[in-house]
């Protein structure tokens, strides 16, 4: 295989590596912390969002009451805490790059409740929960499925029963299985727009592998929940679109129903099946591996830089300094 030429192909095959690694390091404070909490609200921004979306899933599996919430809306729009709560604050960088994050960390500290920040290693923030090292390219993917790693092992510690350390230990080499036939080759670039669904977890893998593809290639695409799809979402669609569909899960067949329709509708449907043996949740790991895969290759047909994504206005530092502590 060609040395990779982007950082952003680096990090997508770095994952295997540190997510080995990632499988032995030493939980017991997070563990105890949120072993405490009566409810842990998950907070974060953009790809981290989706990684709280998933971490509250896999609580739920222990029995534990877990939020998913954006960082602005923690922030902005707060809703009431309680003592007993326990904060876990999702962000590779939590300081001027992602000021919400910031501001988060800052309301949750001022309220007294235990936080407990995962972050990139150096990170900065205090008793931080440390993934992998600051990524190079704008389009994150390592220190995603980092994160989704570690709060696997804490939902399994904390009961989730499909969640043990054996079942963990096989994600690295679904990751690797992955990367080495990613089954995204037969995925075309449309003419207008990409559209990818799934059901349950799987809805949050089609938002986030949809966000990799506008980052890496500027391709326009959306990811959808396979009911909120239906609902009228893809009225507009034609056979200038494209759909992806995910798997697993699909309890109800609705994924599959959704794909029979488009294909009737003339609209082209590709799949992506994960073949491993996980649960859904830890399915969603090498799922999004060939998502990322999928943006790496339609970057390099599209001759985009993957490693530059924010720049222009949208990178002007005043805008990123919105919502602040202290601002």
């Amino acid at each position: 295989m060609p040395e990779p030429t982007t950082a952003l192909e680096r990090a997508i095959r770095s994952q295997p590596d540190e997510l080995e690694r990632l499988t032995e390091v030493d939980l017991g404070r997070p563990i105890e912390l949120l072993e405490a909490a009566r409810r842990v609200w998950l907070v974060g921004t953009g790809t981290s969002q989706h990684a709280a979306e998933l971490g509250a899933a896999m609580l739920h599996e222990a029995g534990r009451d877990a939020v998913a919430v954006p960082s602005m809306h923690f922030v902005t729009w707060p809703r009431p805490l309680d003592r007993h709560d326990a904060v876990v604050l999702i962000s590779h960088n939590a300081g001027a790059e992602t000021a919400y994050a910031a501001a988060a960390h800052a309301r949750a500290t001022r309220a007294g409740l235990a936080v407990l920040p995962i972050t990139r290693v150096g990170g900065g923030l205090p008793n931080a929960l440390e993934t992998v090292a600051q990524e190079r390219s704008h389009t994150y993917t390592v220190s995603y499925t980092a994160v989704l790693l570690l709060l696997a092992r804490i939902a399994g510690a904390l009961g989730a029963r499909t969640l043990d350390p054996e079942t963990i230990r096989a994600v690295p080499e679904a990751v690797r299985r992955a990367l080495e036939n990613p089954g995204v080759e037969a995925i075309e670039q449309p003419d207008r727009l990409l559209v990818v669904f799934g059901s349950g977890p799987a809805s949050v893998t089609a938002r986030e592998g949809a966000l990799k593809l506008r980052e890496a290639a500027r391709l326009p695409a959306e990811g959808y929940d396979a009911e909120y799809l239906l609902h009228g979402s893809a009225v507009p669609l034609t056979p200038d679109d494209a759909m992806v569909a995910l798997l697993p899960p699909d309890p109800d067949g609705l994924v599959e129903g959704l794909a029979s329709a488009a294909e009737r509708s003339g609209i082209p449907v590709g799949w992506l099946r994960e073949g491993a043996d996980l649960p859904p949740p830890l399915a969603q790991i090498p799922l999004t591996v060939r998502l990322q895969l999928l943006a790496l290759r339609l970057a390099t047909e599209r001759s985009r830089n993957p490693d530059i994504a924010i720049e222009g206005p949208w990178a002007d530092e005043a805008l990123w300094a919105i919502g602040a502590p202290g601002g």
